[in-house]
């Protein structure tokens, strides 16, 4: 069985690949969408060269069976026991995928800081409540010298997290390409009770200004609740940036 190790890892590999990108949505909470193809094609291509290396195996040893050399040929290629030690990540995403990142990767991370620098943002749609990501609201409220946010009641979908100083906040992570490169954005809810982390809420309520726009002051961004509601994880859990 151990000359099939090589081959064996990679359709276990493979599978897990279509797993989380074919057979489901899970592939969201490591990268963007639009890599599922990608995602796909790998896990085909590993799954079919596992399969072509054990049939080359398989034919190999049979093909030694009666030349008076087969010990020799049977054992010479086996890689150290401690090889087998790789299937087990493999095995992990397959049957128990990672979640996605949550409250405890958004509190590594240092409060940003003000270097996209204060501007004009286009103009909100027209209509109350305004859906908004975590990320624009953000934007919006530490950048945009045009206040566009003022006097506008704004909802927004996040996860819950937590402040040393009682405060909570909704938040999202932002995302270019995939879950290494996540960032974070917040907003901080007043008028309503906390959650706790990691519970998914919709929050909708109005913008409070503090500070002066594109400082440290103004960051991170003050919501006044109407109302929230507890919710989902969506399927697609990050914000792109």
């Amino acid at each position: 069985m151990r000359r099939y190790g090589p081959a064996l890892l990679l359709v276990l590999v493979g599978a897990a690949i279509l797993r989380i990108s074919a057979f489901s949505a899970l592939y969201l909470r490591y990268v963007q969408a639009g890599l599922r193809p990608y995602l796909i094609v790998s896990g085909a291509a590993l799954v079919l060269l596992g399969i072509a290396m054990a049939v080359v195996r398989h034919s190999a040893d049979d093909g030694h069976d009666g030349d008076g050399d087969g010990d020799h040929h049977g054992h010479a290629h086996h890689g150290p026991r401690v090889a087998w030690l790789l299937t087990l990540p493999a095995l992990a995403l397959l049957l128990f995928p990672p979640p996605a990142l949550g409250s405890y990767s958004a509190e590594r991370e240092a409060a940003q800081r003000a270097a996209q620098g204060v501007g004009v943002f286009p103009a909100l749609p027209a209509g109350d409540p305004v859906r908004l990501g975590v990320g624009e609201f953000s934007s919006r409220a530490i950048y945009d010298s045009g206040r566009s946010l003022k006097g506008r009641t704004v909802r927004m979908t996040g996860f819950v997290t937590h402040g040393d100083d009682g405060t909570w906040y909704v938040t999202r992570l932002l995302v270019s390409c995939c879950a290494a490169d996540a960032s974070t954005s917040k907003a901080e809810i007043r008028g309503a009770d906390a959650l706790p982390a990691d519970t998914w809420v919709t929050v909708t309520g109005t913008w409070h200004p503090r500070g002066k726009l594109g400082t440290d002051g103004a960051w991170p961004p003050v919501l006044d609740a109407v109302s929230v509601e507890q919710v989902e994880q969506p399927a697609d859990p990050y914000e792109k940036r």
